[in-house]
């Protein structure tokens, strides 16, 4: 089957037997079938957001529970929310630099995680440096999820913080 163009019409056109495009077509003739490419998806995270509603950025991992909440808190309030998953891409510098400086290093520790207990985390003694460093090479000890609304930022589950945010920033 070769692709025929009809005059006018930019798409390739093939002949194909016994299926009609059109009922009105004539039955005798063979019908034609559009070829088309299938579009990409439309990325999640790239979704248009209005620039005077509030913006809200989660960081966390897919399945922690903690992060799904946040992410219904902020969904139900129907507030933008980007979201990005710990597990497929690492959180950059700056943005751990900004938690720190606002909440402190100890304050993003998950003392309950399972990657503090068993890397024995609690028997340490670390200055904000060091904990860092360890957050950089293991995210799973961070205190999930991880919230930034413009210029603020949470850490864990802190639902009291996210609404004063939402009721602010509305």
């Amino acid at each position: 089957m070769e692709p025929e163009a009809a005059p006018g019409d930019p798409l390739p056109r093939t002949r194909s037997a016994g299926l009609h495009r059109n009922t009105k077509e004539s039955k005798s003739a063979p019908p034609l079938d559009l070829i088309r490419a299938a579009a990409p998806p439309f990325p999640r995270h790239t979704a248009h957001v209005p620039d005077s509603s509030p913006f809200v950025q989660v960081f966390g991992f897919d399945g922690d529970r903690g992060t799904r909440a946040a992410q219904r808190f902020f969904k139900e309030r129907r507030l933008a929310i980007s979201f990005v998953d710990l597990r497929k891409r690492a959180l950059a510098p700056a943005e751990l630099r900004r938690f720190v400086e606002r909440l402190g290093a100890a304050a993003l520790l998950d003392p309950e995680s399972r990657a503090y207990k068993e890397g024995g985390l609690s028997y340490l003694r670390m200055d904000d440096a060091e904990i860092v460093e360890r957050i950089s090479a293991n995210p799973a000890l961070l205190r999930l999820p991880l919230v930034r609304f413009d210029n603020e930022v949470a850490a864990g589950r802190d639902e009291a913080t996210w609404k004063r945010w939402v009721t602010r920033g509305a």
